[in-house]
């Protein structure tokens, strides 16, 4: 089984232990982006060896705690705020968006009933509590017949996650993954560019999204718009071999500009 349906097990098994939960989580990450955007026609197969679920504080249930209902599903917490492992030590990481975390600097404040580890907060979630809509969850295993219902983040929210993500990590290449930037050009790739800023600029006046997703534009700019630009160099690492590279940073600086000239988004309206 491939790194991806394994990835995609793990995934089934935590919304399995999750149950009346999962209504207040949204799959995010690189999942996430595969189901928004299949293939987008490139050489390179969707990967991704975890899974990421952010969490609704707003409407999470105080029964079962997310403790009990992950142990309960086999998963153990590990020294990291929300990173849950199973026995194959295949990670599910429960995630919280920044603005809504409360004042630890990494764990989530979730109150009493949860407490402050059960789940990390990370910037550029915001988008994802605004920008989404349900799907259905299959296994790709043939023989796991499991299907859940559950809130998967919009293209326009996992942009703005994504390149939170890498901006955060530019300046620290260790904490890099190339793929993140790949995930950034199947997006621009698979949803017309119309569509992204339609949404983007309604969280851009969301209360709780706008202040991410007005970064967020910014840092597409600086990591995207240009050939040489950061994040166009590591969509071109991360195709190395199977893409040609002045074709794969050339596509990501014209369909940065084309989404950042957008008229919706190039002015205030």
């Amino acid at each position: 089984m491939s790194d991806y349906a394994v990835a995609r097990k793990v995934l089934l098994d935590a919304l399995q232990a999750l149950g009346s939960q999962r209504v207040a989580v949204v799959l995010c990450g690189a999942q996430a982006v595969y189901l928004r955007t299949g293939e987008a026609d490139f050489a390179v197969s969707p990967f991704t060896a975890d899974a990421d679920l952010a969490v609704r504080p707003e409407i999470l249930l105080d029964i079962p705690t997310l403790r009990d209902a992950m142990e309960g599903g086999g998963f153990r917490l590990t020294d990291q705020p929300g990173i849950w492992k199973n026995t194959d030590n295949v990670a599910v990481d429960l995630l919280v968006a920044d603005a809504q975390g409360g004042t630890g600097r990494r764990g989530a404040r979730l109150g009493a009933a949860h407490g402050n580890d059960v789940a990390r907060k990370v910037k550029g979630l915001e988008a994802a509590t605004v920008d989404r809509g349900a799907m259905k969850i299959a296994a790709l295993d043939p023989a796991d017949p499991r299907v859940f219902e559950v809130e998967v983040a919009g293209p326009s929210a996992l942009l703005v996650a994504k390149l939170h993500k890498i901006a955060e990590r530019v300046e620290e290449p260790w904490r890099l993954k190339d793929k993140d930037a790949l995930d950034v050009l199947r997006i621009l790739r698979a949803v017309e560019s119309a569509d992204l800023a339609a949404v983007l600029q309604e969280l851009r006046h969301n209360e709780l999204a706008g202040p991410v997703t007005e970064e967020a534009l910014a840092h597409l700019e600086t990591l995207f718009a240009a050939n040489s630009s950061a994040g166009s160099q590591m969509a071109v690492r991360a195709t190395e071999g199977l893409e040609d590279p002045d074709y794969i940073a050339a596509a990501c600086a014209s369909l940065a500009q084309e989404l950042l000239r957008h008229p919706l988004l190039s002015r205030e309206t």
